[in-house]
């Protein structure tokens, strides 16, 4: 009972000293709690916490030296760049005509996506998660299964509290700080949270090409020695 109170305890404070990282998942729950209020947070980590799970079954089954390989994180990067920058730019178009309840004022018709499905694209557009999962994550996660199929679940539990507690916060002292924003201050923010979305996008478009320089070159090398 301690060593799994323990494993709960360490998986919490490793998470969320990750969690406190700023990341695209943090920007669109600033932007998305001011929008819609306090359950963006919570929903938007459900969709977090889905693909982590994910994520963990596929390290678990042996995956996780083929994820951090150069060539899939390049993929990743270049992938998930695109897709912040993709949304970051719509953000930060459509703030000018975004009043405090959260219909476009330009066109009311048009609507957001889930934030569980945002949650799930923010996580996955960032390289780096997948990179804390198969290094930091994955040292732990091989601690853990000593204890087996209960040691993996109380590690995931643990995982995913620090990060709910976290960003519930962050969405509820946004909420609540809703009430004291005009549409002015509102709109400023969807457009800084959406040239933050670019920042981070065009980031990891730039390690895109890091990564796939790197896969490149150790191709290179294998063909050299095969030769």
């Amino acid at each position: 009972m301690f060593e799994l109170a323990a494993i709960f305890g360490g998986s919490f404070v490793l998470a969320l000293s990750g969690a406190l990282m700023p990341g695209p998942l943090l920007t669109m729950t600033v932007a998305e709690s001011a929008r819609s209020g306090f359950k963006a947070g919570p929903l938007l980590i459900t969709g977090h916490a889905v693909l982590e799970l994910l994520l963990v079954i596929a390290i678990v089954q042996g995956l996780g030296p083929f994820l951090k390989s150069p060539l899939v994180m390049g993929i990743i990067a270049l992938v998930g760049g695109g897709m912040l920058l993709w949304m970051g730019v719509g953000m930060a178009r459509s703030s000018g005509g975004l009043p405090l309840n959260g219909q476009n004022a330009g066109n009311p018709t048009r609507r957001t996506p889930h934030p569980v499905l945002m949650g799930i694209l923010a996580s996955l557009s960032n390289p780096y998660w997948t990179l804390w999962w198969t290094t930091v994550g994955l040292g732990y996660l091989m601690a853990t299964m000593k204890f087996g199929l209960k040691g993996l679940v109380v590690f995931f539990i643990g995982h995913i509290a620090a990060d709910y507690s976290w960003y519930a916060l962050i969405s509820f002292g946004t909420s609540r700080g809703k009430r004291l924003l005009k549409d002015r201050s509102y709109r400023l923010i969807i457009r800084i949270c959406g040239l933050f979305l670019i920042g981070f996008g065009g980031w990891f478009l730039f390690s895109a090409i890091e990564y796939l320089g790197r896969a490149r070159k150790i191709g290179g090398q294998i063909l050299f020695i095969a030769g």
